[in-house]
Parts: C-alpha cells; structure tokens; sequence
C-alpha cells in the first residue's frame, strides 16, 4: 500500500511539473497486480469563462435539489405526526376496551358528559333526567365494580368518582333552580295580590250592576234608585247585606240618610265579625253625639242629621295611626287619629243596616234601632279622595263601591213595616232644596 501511494504522489508531480498545453487529466489509482498503463482522458477545452458558468449551474441545480428535499422531508413529517396520532387513538380506545371505560372507539363514541347540561337557565325536567341517567350509570359501574372484585380483576375509580361529583353538582343547581323559581313566585304573588283583590272587587260589582241593568231593576228607574225605610223603633225591622266585607286597611262608607228620631237616630250601619260584634258600628243613641266604633274603639263625630231632611254623610279610616275623617253634605267636619290604630278590619262578618249588633248577625236591642230612611250605602276599601265626595254629595255624579255597592238584589229586607221604595231623584234630595 505504502509503495503504491508514493507512486501515486509521483505521478501527480510529474504531470505538475510539464508545461501547460491546455489540457486536462484525470489520475486514478491502480492495483499492483493491474495493467501499469495509465490511460487518461482528455478533457474538453473549457475556457475561463466557460468555467464560471457550468460552476454557477452546477450550485443552481443543488440548490434546487436541497430546497426540493426539504419540502420533501416536510411532508414525510406531516404524515408521521398524523400517523403517530391515529395510533395513539387507536392505543388509547385498544385500553378502553381492555379496561372496561366505554363503548369501542368509532362513530358510535359519545361525550357523554358533555350532554349534562350546566346552564342554570336548563330547564329542572333536564336536570332530572340527566341526574337520572347519571345515577343508573353510577349504579351500573358499582356493579361492575362488584363484579370485578369478584373476579378479582382491579376497576379503575375515577370515572366513579367523576360521575359521583358530577352528580352532586347537578343536585345543587337541581335545588337551587327550584329555590330561585320559588322565590320569583313568592315575589310575584305578594307583588299583584292587592291588585288583583282590587281588580277582582271592582270587576264583580261591575258584573253586578251590569246584571240588575239587564234585569230592569225590578220596580225601580235604576238598581241603585231605592231607600230602605224603617219606620219604627223595634228590634225586629232590618236590612241585611247580602256580601261581606274582605280583610281591609282602610275604607270609606257612604250614604244618604233621613231621620228625625229623638232621642238619637240610632244605629244606621254595623258590621260584625265572630269574636268581635262592633268591628264597625256607626251609632248614634240618647243624647250622644254620633260615634264611630272601629273594633269596639270609640270615636265621636261632629254630623248632625236629626232634622228630617236628607243628608250625604261619608267616613273615611286608615289603619296607618287609626286617621279618620267625617263628611257630611260634601264638607269636611271633623278629622282625628288613634282609632284602633294599625288594627285590620277582618273579613267574613255580616252587614246590617238600622239594628246594633251584639252578636254576628243577631240579638239586636230596639233602644239602638235606626229609625228613617237610608239609600245609596257604599264602601270602598280605600280613602275617597275629597272631590270624589263632594261630586257625590251635590249630584254631580254617582260612585258605586267596589267593596260594597248599594244594588236592589244586595238588600235582603226582615220585617213587617220595612220597605224598599223608589228613591227621590238626587235634586230633591239636597238640602236646600
């Protein structure tokens, strides 16, 4: 090998050393035991410029070549990486099936997580039925739980646990669905209530009075048109309401009343309730003022009716401080406080009109009998206001209660010698008339 390449080096240096003529050589080794010719060939002549040009070509070309390879290797990349991702879903659903976590990979591969709803605006059906399915689901892996620890094999828990958390999140937005839906209502029936009583109060006596209308209003021009006379002072000639009063906290009553009765007119008005007889009274007996009793409390009123003629009395109370005020002929006479203050009227009792009650609906005392006429008796569960008073009083208009409307078939009458008779046009009933 050694005399081989110093023959080599020889070579070379004598082919160096001769003159340039242009040409070009190619040297190649050669065995020992090989032909000792040394055949060459030649070269085309290439000129400098020549030269530059197929050197420039030649990095041009592997260029290309690296810049094609790259791309090349690119791709193989992109296509391993997909590779090593399918298989690895494909490891992935090999061990779900081993372990028993779910359905074999493929189409029919469900999130079923991802079906519970998590929105507290879903309805509570869906919550019921997810909850639902997630327990059998949780019933189903504790069996197969048992099973497993039967067979001796272990079962993975974190799926159980998984659904069992899951599960407890969904029972509280379950409860607290129900306990925000419950408030809402509880809201909502304490925010209408009152409206709708009142609503409820003014559409039944408008039913009414639309009813006695179409009805003709028996022998009277109008339902509202007729007085109740009681021409005597006895404990059995009445009238009686046929409605009741509900649970209020305020009212107003009205009425025109006529009577020259001496001494005291006596009792034109009371409502009694079980376990409280003078839950509203307005009484006048003796030589006493006439007074208002609000739950057996006493107030005394400056109205003066004694003298035969008509008259328009109204009385207004509030339970906020007990406030009342006394009308009659449209003017306000009186006003006061502290009467049975923040006490409720309670519902349920009975209306009678021209007798003192001393029990609900009975046990009347002739020393306390109404004797005269009374018409138009009204209640509102509110305080008039004192134009709408005044409007009433001079026949300007006329207001119907929406408590307590005063209607022909709302009158029942008890005893010989009571009537109900035509009343006066609202003219004829003024004062000054």
């Amino acid at each position: 090998m050694f005399s081989l390449l110093c023959g080599f080096l020889s070579f070379c240096a004598l082919i160096s050393a001769q003159p340039d003529d242009g040409k070009r050589y190619i040297c190649r080794a050669v065995a020992i035991s090989g032909d000792a010719s040394c055949p060459v060939t030649l070269l085309p002549d290439l000129s400098a410029g020549g030269q530059e040009e197929e050197l420039r070509n030649t990095v041009m070309q592997l260029r290309e070549t690296i810049v094609q390879q790259k791309e090349t290797i690119s791709k193989q990349l992109g296509t391993i990486n997909e590779l090593t991702t399918k298989l690895s879903l494909c490891a992935s659903a090999t061990n779900d099936r081993k372990y028993g976590k779910g359905a074999p990979w493929g189409k029919d591969k469900q999130n079923t997580m991802g079906d519970v709803p998590t929105d507290p605006n879903d309805s509570i059906d869906s919550l019921g039925k997810t909850m639902q399915g997630l327990k059998e689901r949780l019933e189903n892996l504790e069996q197969q739980q048992m099973r497993a620890n039967l067979s001796g094999a272990s079962f993975p828990s974190e799926l159980r646990d998984l659904l069992q958390r899951r599960l407890g999140e969904l029972e509280k937005q379950l409860l607290k669905k129900v306990s925000n839906l419950e408030e809402e209502k509880s809201q909502l029936s304490n925010a209408t209530a009152a409206y709708r009583l009142k609503t409820e109060s003014t559409l039944n006596a408008l039913v009414e009075r639309i009813s006695e209308l179409e009805k003709g209003g028996g022998d009277f021009k109008s339902p509202e048109q007729f007085k109740l006379s009681l021409p005597q002072r006895t404990n059995y000639l009445y009238g009686r309401i046929t409605k009741t009063l509900p649970e209020m906290y305020a009212f107003t009553l009205c009425m025109w009343i006529k009577s020259s009765a001496s001494p005291g007119v006596g009792t034109p008005f009371s409502y009694g309730v079980p376990g409280q007889a003078n839950e509203i009274v307005l009484i006048e007996w003796g030589n006493n003022p006439i007074e208002l009793l609000i739950n057996d409390k006493v107030a005394q009123l400056p109205l003066e009716v004694r003298d035969g003629k008509w008259h328009h009395i109204c009385i207004s109370w509030t339970t906020r401080d007990g406030q009342w005020e006394a009308y009659q002929d449209g003017e306000r006479l009186g006003t006061g406080d502290n009467l049975a203050a923040w006490h409720p009227i309670k519902p349920g009792g009975v209306i009678i009109l021209g007798q003192e009650q001393d029990v609900v609906g009975g046990r009347f005392d002739a020393g306390q009998a109404f004797v005269g006429e009374l018409s138009q008796v009204n209640i509102w569960d509110r305080v008039l206001k004192p134009v709408e008073i005044q409007s009433m009083a001079n026949c300007s208009s006329y207001l119907a209660g929406n408590v307590i409307s005063w209607l022909s078939s709302n009158v029942e009458v008890f005893g010989r010698g009571a009537f109900k008779r035509p009343l006066e046009i609202c003219q004829e009933r003024l004062p000054n008339f």
